[in-house]
């Protein structure tokens, strides 16, 4: 156990907590206030016993990775992700910020229209529309190789960049030849970050730096089995600065840095992050501090916060819009800091989906098919789950009346009032 001794906040306050080895601290009182108070943080002295002297440290970082663990499981536990059409509609989200990135003013709403009616964007160029139906094509591309676990290689990588350049790619004619971006060819000459900015690496030194980065990811990804979900996130972030950092094309980089980074999420079962056009400048720097810096946790420190600030906003959205919480109560659980008992995001997860295995449910919670199993039984026993048909082609019914009143429970005991059944 490590004891930390904050000293130094804007506000002056002094305090302490303890936090084991995994990052979790001990405190739900003291965690919760951190986590409100964020962006007030500076910086920690640390004492750590047994092991080394005094030393001075950045506690922004673990405190966001506990927030965001903290969200996600709420998010979970809510069932806003098995909630109707969200898949189709999570990745149109990903593709709107992401062009929006590149200069696209479509919107998800008129994005929803292309992709779902086949019509066009009135008032919108066609390279617009173009450049959102390609990234389309791409993250398609991309979540096929995301569910069969498929490894990342160069050539994987070219077909995923001709995806999404293939209506806007150019034609470019160098000393070496020619070649294509919207071919998804790598890069034959030399590019800038931006006007002023430094150059990348030599185009030369692309291919076998691409290789390398290529073989990395798998190590990482075959090695993911027992790690926990932070560290999931931080091979996805590491994927996106790294693949950013050779830019091996002459143009669409940012655009398949973030599918990318979606893509090893998709895989992993975690939820993908999605980086909002209105925070395209911090994004931007971060990247460039990290860069210049040669220090990759600004970018991981940037990417673990705006994960956590989207997730907490739809989770706010969904909580208004359904009528759960009113729009002043500070005090659901992901602001509580608590953490939802896994029995109660399995009882939503099967409201949704009654035909989900154990397995499924294991992956989804990150926890042992066993564990799974026993909640399960546990469920059976107080009547609220019963299973219909056999083990193989059956499905799970929740019992609708005990979930009512367990919801009215819940609620109560949120905001103090009653419902009448």
């Amino acid at each position: 156990m490590i004891k930390v001794d904050i000293l130094e906040f804007q506000g002056g306050a002094r305090s302490a907590l303890e936090f084991n080895g995994r990052g979790h601290i001990r405190g739900e009182a003291l965690q919760t206030a951190l986590l409100h108070d964020l962006h007030q943080f500076h910086k920690a002295h640390t004492i750590v016993q047994g092991r080394r002297a005094r030393q001075v440290i950045d506690l922004r970082a673990f405190l966001v990775h506990a927030d965001l663990e903290n969200i996600i499981y709420e998010y979970r536990r809510l069932g806003i992700d098995q909630q109707i059409d969200y898949d189709k509609f999570y990745l149109y989200s990903l593709i709107t910020h992401s062009t929006a990135m590149e200069g696209s003013t479509i919107t998800e709403v008129e994005n929803q229209i292309m992709f779902d009616q086949g019509v066009s964007i009135k008032g919108k160029s066609i390279e617009e529309q173009n450049m959102n139906l390609d990234l389309k094509a791409a993250y398609e591309r991309s979540i096929e190789y995301a569910r069969a676990h498929t490894p990342i290689t160069t050539d994987m990588l070219m077909e995923l960049s001709s995806l999404v350049m293939k209506n806007t790619g150019k034609d470019y004619k160098t000393a070496l030849g020619e070649f294509s971006s919207a071919k998804g060819q790598l890069r034959l000459l030399n590019v800038t970050a931006g006007s002023g900015g430094k150059f990348y690496m030599n185009y030369s030194k692309v291919p076998a730096r691409l290789a390398e980065f290529c073989e990395r990811i798998n190590d990482a990804r075959q090695n993911c089995k027992n790690k926990e979900l932070n560290q999931l996130y931080s091979i996805s972030f590491d994927a996106h600065f790294n693949l950013a950092t050779i830019h091996p094309w002459a143009d669409g980089n940012g655009r398949m840095a973030r599918l990318l980074m979606n893509q090893l999420q998709f895989e992993f079962g975690l939820i993908p992050s999605i980086i909002l056009k209105e925070d395209k400048e911090d994004y931007i720097k971060s990247l460039i501090a990290a860069r210049e810096s040669d220090d990759l946790n600004i970018f991981r420190d940037f990417m673990f916060s705006t994960t956590a600030k989207v997730l907490r906003r739809d989770i706010d959205n969904y909580l208004q819009s359904t009528g759960l919480l009113e729009e002043e109560s500070p005090s659901y659980s992901v602001r509580a800091g608590k953490k939802p008992k896994s029995r109660e995001m399995i009882l939503n997860m099967l409201s949704k989906d009654g035909s989900l295995t154990s397995a499924s449910l294991a992956k989804r919670l990150r926890i042992s098919p066993k564990a799974v199993e026993k909640h399960l039984a546990n469920l059976k026993a107080s009547g609220l789950l019963r299973r219909i048909g056999p083990d193989k082609g059956g499905h799970w019914e929740v019992n609708e009346i005990a979930q009512k009143r367990r919801l009215e429970r819940r609620l109560s005991d949120l905001d103090g009032s009653t419902f009448s059944t």
